[in-house]
């Protein structure tokens, strides 16, 4: 007997080169971005603007690409239904996009940068090219082509990385020291961070060219019938996405437009730069979405799925809680990432971490409803979130600021993981090993608590060494506790 955890395992590996390497790149790239441009105000168009690309991800793609991933694992027409999502992707991202770039100089003034249209133009293209490579990438997760999906990936943060050091670093640094060259003349600084839009375009255009297979070798035939029924099962996605976007994204939007114009660009800079700090968190879950969701799916005809299902979450929520205790337990290094006027920010940290865990569970625990067809819940409890989100940085932004964002997070993700293991227990029953997984929680919390009562040594190597023996006893916990357990998955299993 397989053991399909260890190929999950392996798959997230695969996949964290080409999502968990690309997306340490562009943090680390994103961070360095804090001493390059050094007042905070500086990089609030970078934020804002990705903040609406994240958006606009959503309505372009419109649930399609779970909706692929539901019908072709049903289908013996792999390629007609792959066909018919495509056509449906290409034919809107076209006529949407000629909209947006339309108006591109509108939208600029209304997002408060009147003399970036170009910022706009880019962003729209962006979130096309993203669009438009969307399902080759998921049908190469389909068919586990990990080490494909991974160079594709790999290759497309090596080019933006590429273009955005030779105009935000080198060209940068001759106009700034006014030298008379042909890198001098290649910068403007009205574009200034927006550089970074267009090292992106770059980077998907360049990545286009390598999938130009993944556009041929089948017929492009549209099933409208086919087309009917993945709508019917992506448009309560589409909701679902955007609310899960005004969880993720909307904070910063509101904190532009709450807080007195002296200062937003300022807080909405410094508070982006921070949120990147739960980049361990981040990165490891993005790593697991992109492998579990296929997995999940292929698991579902299984008689132990629901197994696999609960030991999967229960060494998530394990490791997610370890990686809570290593960033908290060095923050005094991970700060170091960024400039230090950032770094009044740093409050924020603990807070969407947690509240990172909590989404991570969210998506372990959502799996049923897409497994079911009922992903009209999923909608339902991400609006639930999005409200929850909206009503807190409503009333406390102008008074808390950027805190009260991290807070709103932490609120939305923990009432949403909460609600959908209720629902999911009512819908599509699985045993949870809670108890193993509150254990290693809350010993985690414990420890960075335990932490905060020497906080204020002044030595901060001593600090160190005691923050990290809680993490080597925090392993030790995991060693006696669960290790044993580990090693017998397959016999769990059986």
């Amino acid at each position: 007997m397989s053991n399909p955890l260890k190929k999950l395992a392996g798959q997230t590996v695969i996949y964290g080169l080409g999502s968990i390497l690309p997306r340490i790149i562009n943090y680390l790239f994103s961070l360095a971005l804090t001493f390059i441009f050094i007042v905070p105000s500086d990089l609030a168009s970078n934020t804002l603007f990705y903040s609406f690309i994240s958006f606009a991800n959503i309505v372009f793609t419109y649930g399609m690409e779970t909706a692929f991933f539901n019908f072709v694992n049903k289908s013996d027409e792999k390629d007609k239904v792959y066909s018919t999502a495509l056509i449906s992707l290409f034919s809107s991202t076209i006529l949407i996009s000629i909209l947006l770039c339309l108006f591109s100089q509108n939208l600029a003034e209304l997002a408060g940068y009147p003399l970036n249209g170009n910022y706009v133009i880019w962003c729209v293209l962006i979130v096309a090219t993203d669009t438009m490579m969307a399902l080759p990438l998921a049908r190469m997760r389909s068919n586990s082509k990990a080490k494909q999906f991974a160079f594709l990936r790999v290759f497309n943060v090596v080019v933006y990385l590429v273009v955005s050091i030779f105009f935000m670093v080198f060209c940068k640094n001759a106009y700034d020291n006014n030298e008379n060259n042909f890198l001098a003349s290649c910068y403007n600084p009205v574009v200034g961070v927006g550089y970074a839009f267009l090292a992106q375009l770059v980077a998907n255009l360049f990545s286009m060219l390598l999938m130009t297979k993944e556009f041929t070798g089948f017929s492009y035939v549209f099933d409208k019938e086919l087309w009917k029924q993945m709508m019917r099962y992506a448009w309560p996605l589409l909701f679902l996405g955007l609310a899960g976007m005004i969880n993720e994204t909307f904070d910063r939007l509101i904190l532009a437009y709450l807080l007195p114009q002296d200062i937003a660009k300022t807080e909405v800079g410094i508070y982006g730069a921070c949120y990147k700090i739960a980049i361990l968190m981040t990165i490891f879950i993005t790593a697991f979405r992109y492998a579990a969701e296929p997995f999940f799916f292929n698991q579902a005809g299984e008689k132990n799925s629901k197994k696999v299902n609960a030991i999967v979450m229960k060494y998530f929520v394990i490791f997610c809680s370890f990686l809570f205790l290593v960033t908290m337990m060095n923050i005094d290094i991970v700060k170091l990432a960024i400039y230090k006027e950032y770094r009044s920010g740093l409050g924020v940290a603990p807070i969407l971490l947690l509240a990172n865990l909590f989404l991570g569970v969210y998506f372990n625990l959502s799996i049923w409803y897409k497994l079911t067809g009922q992903t009209r819940y999923g909608a339902i409890v991400t609006i639930i979130g999005a409200i929850i989100t909206l009503v807190i940085n409503f009333g406390f932004i102008g008074k808390y600021g950027y805190m009260a964002c991290a807070w709103a997070t932490f609120a939305a993700y923990g009432s949403m993981m909460i609600i959908s293991y209720y629902l999911g227990q009512k819908h599509y029953p699985i045993k949870y090993n809670l108890r193993s997984m509150l254990f290693f929680f809350f010993a985690a919390l414990s420890f960075y608590f335990i932490s905060l009562t020497y906080n204020s040594l002044s030595s901060i190597v001593i600090k160190l060494i005691l923050n990290n023996l809680l993490v080597l006893l925090f392993a030790w916990l995991f060693y006696k506790l669960e290790f044993s357990n580990l090693k017998n998955i397959k016999n769990q299993l059986q």
